[in-house]
């Protein structure tokens, strides 16, 4: 398969969501001067979780996540001084105003130039996502930005794909790739999209989704090895 567009996904692919995350509670906890700890960190980024799967699900909308998930957080730790209307915003500010590479994927995306297309998609907040992906360089290396806020569909809805589809110019199903961590999300989607799946899988977890992988890689450096191999596949 000789691909032409890479899709990526950018929380825990591009980018390291996990440190973000860490950032943007503890700034928050801070300002509002709440107690925060590791403990109290790892309960958010559980119930956060979650909350995103419930949102691939349809069980919840984006707009119950953003507060829903801080009214669990609050009523399990007993905090009554502070509610989720005071730290989502915020929270979100706080996200998007930190990034961090993962495998040194900036300068990844950059070699790809002129070699594929390559679009972001992802189902984060669109001001966060956009003031992250503006901060971290993404912006001026990417053929195009689609957000799952912006385009009215979460991955893995296959209405998220298609909306993506249409606005590719000389789009081909046959020669796109999406690269991404989430099985949920990424790989589901992209099944259900049509198209080929690069599981991002760093940590070597098991797959016992049965969903469709393609390629698994755990560097996102890989990548380049998958395209290079096709180049030497159409020279042999």
């Amino acid at each position: 398969m000789i691909y032409h567009t890479i899709l990526w996904d950018v929380d825990q692919t591009l980018l390291d969501f996990d440190k973000s995350q860490d950032y943007a509670l503890r700034f928050c906890f801070q300002n509002l001067n709440l107690e925060i700890n590791d403990e109290i960190v790892r309960l958010y980024a559980s119930i956060n979780d979650s909350f995103w799967k419930r949102l691939e699900l349809g069980e919840v909308t984006k707009k119950e996540l953003l507060t829903g998930r801080f009214d669990r957080l609050f009523e399990q730790l007993h905090i009554e001084t502070v509610t989720s209307a005071d730290i989502a915003p915020m929270y979100q500010k706080a996200l998007g105003s930190v990034y961090f590479y993962k495998d040194d994927s900036l300068n990844l995306c950059k070699k790809l130039q002129g070699k594929v297309r390559q679009y972001v998609v992802t189902n984060g907040v669109s001001s966060t996502q956009r003031n992250k992906l503006r901060l971290s360089g993404f912006d001026q290396i990417m053929d195009g930005i689609f957000i799952s806020e912006e385009m009215n569909y979460a991955k893995p809805d296959i209405r998220f794909f298609e909306g993506c589809f249409k606005q590719i110019n000389d789009f081909q199903k046959e020669s796109t790739l999406i690269v991404g961590d989430s099985l949920t999300s990424d790989i589901k989607g992209g099944n259900q999209a049509g198209i080929d799946c690069c599981w991002y899988n760093p940590t070597g977890h098991k797959n016992d989704s049965g969903l469709r992988i393609d390629y698994e890689i755990q560097n996102l450096w890989e990548v380049e090895e998958i395209l290079s191999c096709q180049s030497r596949q159409i020279k042999s």
